[in-house]
């Protein structure tokens, strides 16, 4: 006898006879109803979401929702999500800056005090599992036409090597002329340097030590405090600082640079943190020599993070003053010099160098820093990579260390055009950096010309991508609504179930524990089509659960106790009932993501053996492979299903 459906189907089928029965009786809106509640009849099928996995939306209590701009997963299993002053100037203005908790394993949410504005910050993971914010929102911008004061670099010295000097926001300096300006922040400058030098006459006498002072200098943005022309100036004049007396007012001065009325770009901070994911909160440290807004932190093969770009205290992109921090120390000191646009993707590779696969976000030149390369910060030499295909549009684009590591493939997915270019490309493509001469290769073409693509490497060693928009911050309405699996072996993409909710710039998605990926955020510049209503930021979350957690989802592996760390040999053996069930298994290191750049995540491929209740994996020793750090440990089976993660620290 035939099966006969259930009755909660026969329902669902009834509902859509009848449906099409008013659409067929002339009813235009029925015809949308109709295809969309096929739809959501469709996709909630257990055998499409075992082909294409499936969606949902976290129901986000109304005090946690925030403007998610950063994303960073922590040894702890929670998310980081931090806004700061989420691009919203009346938040700026008030001093008001969000960071989130989120726990996924729960579903709870925690808000945590946020002590500067780290909107457009940096950050990376550090080897003890703390996460390293560094720079962020000194000033927000002023576009063309809305200047109505004029603005500007001012150098502050201090002739005094005995102290340094410490200048409160508002400190006002009064030039030559009588005009005043006002600073807006605080700058600290510091004491002089003095020097002494032995002197020797010519018949070789010695005579009295030489003194010679060389000021300290810092530079703060400083803003007239009429509106109109008068205050405009390009002359260089030594200018007085109201408030100071006596030798203060002798030994310190501003030095003003170009003073103009127009645009005033996003001003920086040097501020840096560590949070600490078990006291759960923000812990300052040495702060950074440049101020730094839209920065790339990026670990390096010893622990240490290196500072790259960056827009400076007055708005201008850093030249290439880099810097590196050290953990151990919490201190910074100068790194090797090279120019990169903003939020440049700089990815660790054998031997310790970086490469650069062109991607980057937001500021620079079209003619400057845009030239994939690999990066040797030893001899800091810079070997261009040639074969990318409309390498005028590499900025929004993604990119990412394929998996697994050991592989040492990057791949450079979409992008756009310089600044608020309309232009985007559908262009993915791949460099083998174990060639003698590397060079791109096209991979597939995605579905459409595409921005902000959040991607991220599975425990199967596929590479999930979703969302984007194929306009400037989804301008015209042109967010995508679709994702798709990209097979590093077959160099094929294959369809994925389509996300409900559009995502462009200020997007982030990410890998959890369990084996779903997290989407988050959306920043798009207009709400309509014809670009006349004003966006709004995305602040719902969508889970997405991959094809193989709805085919084996009850069955997946399961790792049992284990050690936090390998041992000496780098070898780690976990209890687990069914060994004969593993085929795989993967270290991935957690995700810090913003802006569509995330050089944190990698998988690497480990040894494996097995026993009749364990398996025993071993890491490779490699540290620029390998990097000092928290992990994610999955084991698959042969049908790539992962087991849930286990965290394991490595070096």
């Amino acid at each position: 006898m035939a099966r006969q459906p259930s009755k909660k189907t026969r329902k669902r089928l009834l509902g859509i006879t009848g449906i099409a029965v008013l659409a067929g009786l002339n009813a235009p809106a029925a015809l949308g109803l109709a295809g969309e509640t096929y739809h959501a009849y469709t996709i909630s099928r257990p055998s499409y979401q075992a082909t294409y996995g499936s969606w949902t939306r976290i129901d986000i209590p109304r005090a946690y929702r925030t403007n998610a701009i950063h994303a960073a997963l922590l040894h702890t299993g929670k998310v980081l999500i931090v806004a700061g002053s989420g691009n919203e100037q009346k938040k700026f203005d008030k001093g008001s800056f969000d960071t989130v908790l989120w726990d996924p394993k729960n579903d709870t949410f925690k808000k945590i005090p946020t002590p500067d504005d780290f909107f457009c910050s940096g950050h990376a993971q550090l080897p003890d599992g703390r996460m390293l914010v560094a720079g962020g929102t000194a000033r927000y911008e002023q576009l063309d036409g809305e200047v109505r004061r004029a603005g500007g670099g001012m150098r502050v010295k201090n002739e005094n090597p005995d102290k340094a000097v410490v200048l409160k926001k508002g400190t006002v300096f009064r030039s030559p002329t009588g005009v005043t300006y006002v600073s807006r922040s605080d700058v600290t400058v510091p004491r002089a340097r003095r020097d002494q030098t032995a002197t020797y006459d010519r018949a070789g006498v010695m005579q009295p030590w030489r003194t010679t002072v060389t000021a300290g200098e810092a530079r703060v943005f400083v803003e007239a405090t009429e509106k109109g022309p008068r205050a405009v100036t390009d002359t260089e004049a030594q200018y007085e600082i109201a408030g100071l007396h006596g030798e203060d007012a002798a030994n310190t001065y501003g030095l003003s640079e170009k003073i103009t009325l127009d645009k005033q770009d996003f001003q920086g901070i040097r501020a840096a943190y560590e949070f600490d994911p078990r006291a759960e909160k923000y812990i300052p440290v040495d702060p950074m020599d440049k101020a730094r807004w839209y920065p790339t932190l990026v670990g390096l093969d010893d622990g240490r993070v290196l500072a790259v770009s960056g827009l400076d205290d007055v708005g201008t992109i850093d030249p290439g003053d880099n810097e590196i921090y050290d953990p151990r120390t919490k201190k910074w000191t100068p790194g090797p010099k090279r120019y990169f646009p903003t939020y440049p993707a700089l990815f660790l590779t054998r031997g310790g160098k970086l490469f650069y696969p062109a991607s980057n976000a937001g500021y620079g030149p079209a003619g400057q820093g845009r030239d994939a390369g690999l990066w040797d910060l030893r001899t800091n030499t810079f070997e261009k990579v040639p074969g990318l295909r409309d390498a005028d549009e590499t900025e929004t684009s993604a990119s990412l260390l394929l998996p697994p590591a050991q592989d040492q493939k990057v791949m450079i997915l979409g992008g756009g055009g310089v600044g608020e270019s309309r232009r985007s490309t559908r262009r993915t493509a791949v460099v083998d950096l174990k060639k003698d001469n590397p060079a791109f290769q096209d991979g597939p073409d995605l579905p459409q010309g595409t921005r902000y693509l959040n991607s991220v490497i599975m425990p199967d060693d596929t590479v999930f991508t979703t969302n984007g928009s194929q306009d400037y911050r989804g301008r015209s309405a042109s967010n995508i609504l679709k994702a798709q699996f990209y097979d590093p072996k077959a160099n094929t993409f294959r369809e994925a179930a389509s996300p409900t909710v559009g995502r462009n710039y200020h997007s982030e998605a990410l890998l959890l524990p369990d084996g779903r990926v997290a989407t988050f955020g959306s920043d798009p510049l207009f709400d309509d089509r014809r670009n006349t209503k004003l966006g709004h930021f995305e602040q719902r979350m969508e889970i997405y659960t991959p094809p193989a957690l709805h085919r084996n989802g009850k069955n997946r592996p399961v790792l049992g106790e284990g050690p936090a760390a390998p041992d000496r040999d780098g070898r780690a053996t976990f209890a687990t009932d069914h060994p004969e069930r593993v085929t795989k298994a993967r270290l991935m290191r957690p995700s810090a993501v913003t802006h569509t750049t995330d050089v944190e995540q990698r998988s690497i491929e480990l040894g494996l053996t097995k026993t009749r209740n364990s398996v025993t994996v071993e890491v490779p020793k490699d540290p620029a492979l390998v990097p000092p750090g928290w992990y994610m440990l999955f084991v698959t089976d042969a049908q790539g299903t992962p087991s849930e993660a286990k965290w394991v620290r490595v070096g």
